[in-house]
């Protein structure tokens, strides 16, 4: 007890928080809670019954490193109670070589979603050649429950190898759609979508939108940084381009306002959510049921033994629990 005292006194000299520090997102309440004790509620989210509003965002595959990354992520949601997006398939579409990295069904069960990843410009070919069985075979042999479309303008003309659109992504979902017996989220990759084109997708049959917001990883910057130094030079401020989490959740909720017609009904608020504050302040402020994604914060601790991961996953689920039972979101 003494020495605790004694390491307060002198902690508290280096502990001093100016007032423009203060987060003014929350009103703090510490007198109408006991601390939560058990588990978070579980709660329907993508057809399933998830325990913790949390979702990785899609990763990678390929690597010796990523089948360790899935692996771990694949153990948390089994854990844990929470989905998982892939990262792009397109590499086991006709090659089982990494197929093990991508095979994560066993080790995260079955009562959790698991949705693989295909690029909309891989959509847009093989809706071209009439070949919708090849992802259909695909979700079979992942016992995915559905696919995530993401749709990447800006990284695909930023990439030196990348694909172009021959039609607009809005269009190649709605033939999707059409012919499609799967359910579908569509992403973005890290620049987030304005107002136009997130009422386009609401007002379509998804399963849920996902934001890939600006502010986490910017996967335009990641193509220039492979790129030729003229390319770069050019292409750059393309990547300062996009709309964060915060701007996107007003954009849906100004929608719901003063649409009709809205048929997609979930979201998964990610991109720039570095913390579960972050997380809890936007999932409540969705007026669509939502959770949020992380995919780098996942990453940081997936590359090694699965116990990081799991301390990390552990602390941010008690983490939205405390702030379920002292903070209440403030919202203009």
């Amino acid at each position: 007890m003494e020495e605790r005292k004694k390491s307060h006194i002198e902690l508290a000299l280096d502990s001093q928080t100016p007032e423009d520090t203060v987060d003014s997102r929350f009103d703090y309440e510490p007198m109408l809670s006991s601390h939560p004790s058990g588990s978070p509620e579980p709660f329907d989210f993508l057809g399933k019954t998830q325990k913790v509003p949390l979702w990785v965002s899609s990763m990678t595959g390929g690597t010796k490193m990523a089948g360790t990354i899935n692996r771990n992520l694949a153990r948390a949601c089994g854990e844990f109670g929470m989905g998982m997006g892939l990262g792009s398939c397109r590499i086991i579409m006709d090659d089982e070589s990494y197929f093990e990295d991508f095979n994560v069904r066993p080790i995260m069960g079955e009562d959790y979603p698991l949705y693989a990843n295909l690029g909309i410009a891989q959509v847009e070919e093989i809706l071209g050649s009439d070949s919708l069985d090849r992802v259909r075979a695909l979700l079979d042999r992942l016992q995915a429950d559905g696919l995530v479309v993401h749709v990447n303008p800006i990284q695909e003309w930023c990439q030196p190898e990348g694909d172009q659109f021959r039609n607009a992504p809005i269009d190649t979902l709605k033939r999707l759609l059409d012919q499609a017996d799967f359910r579908i989220i569509v992403k973005e990759v890290g620049q987030g979508m304005g107002p136009e084109s997130l009422r386009a997708l609401l007002k379509l049959p998804l399963e849920a939108i996902e934001f890939a917001a600006y502010g986490g990883t910017n996967f335009a910057l990641v193509e220039l940084a492979r790129s030729t130094p003229v390319l770069k030079t050019t292409y750059e401020p393309l990547a300062s381009v996009g709309h964060t989490a915060g701007e996107m959740v007003d954009m849906v909720n100004h929608i719901l306002e003063s649409e009709t017609g809205i048929l997609c009904r979930q979201l998964i608020v990610s991109g720039g959510i570095k913390t579960f504050l972050d997380g809890f302040y936007l999932v409540k402020k969705s007026r669509l049921p939502a959770i949020y994604g992380q995919a780098v914060s996942f990453l940081e601790h997936a590359r090694e033994n699965y116990e990081k991961l799991q301390a990390y996953v552990s602390y941010q689920v008690k983490g939205w629990q405390l702030a379920e039972a002292y903070l209440k979101p403030k919202f203009e």
